[in-house]
């Protein structure tokens, strides 16, 4: 077991409870969503991370790589040239996942102003709850 599978209190975390914050993590989610389009090289599909979302480190992307490849999202695909070439893409299982993800993150950009307006209610709620106190 590795230190990525226990939980805080240095419990095992429930298998399914893994993979599910493997493929909800920050960067899991613009991994998936990118290879839904294409395979990339990982320079690549750096620059569309940093084009969709953020930027991520290449050790970041490495070990985001890994793990949802370790999980058979991903595809690595590395041919024996020179210099290396290596390609990602998804598993069928990866572009399930990957299909589920986007909808969730359409859905988010979609309903952004309700969460907007439900935030601005909540604060001015509790701003008057602690005024009354």
């Amino acid at each position: 077991m590795t230190v990525s599978e226990m939980g805080p209190a240095g419990e095992a975390m429930c298998p399914y409870r893994l993979v599910l914050e493997h493929i909800t993590s920050r960067w899991g989610v613009l991994v998936l969503i990118a290879l839904l389009e294409r395979s990339y090289r990982f320079s690549e599909l750096r620059r569309e991370i940093g084009r969709i979302g953020r930027g991520v480190s290449e050790k970041m992307l490495t070990q985001t790589l890994q793990t949802l490849e370790r999980d058979g999202l991903v595809h690595r695909d590395a041919k024996p040239v020179i210099p290396p070439r290596v390609d990602y893409s998804l598993t069928e299982m990866g572009r399930e996942a990957a299909e589920q993800v986007r909808g969730l993150a359409v859905w988010t950009q979609e309903r952004m102003d309700d969460v907007q307006q439900a935030r601005t209610a909540y604060d001015e709620a509790r701003a008057a709850q602690t005024r009354a106190s």
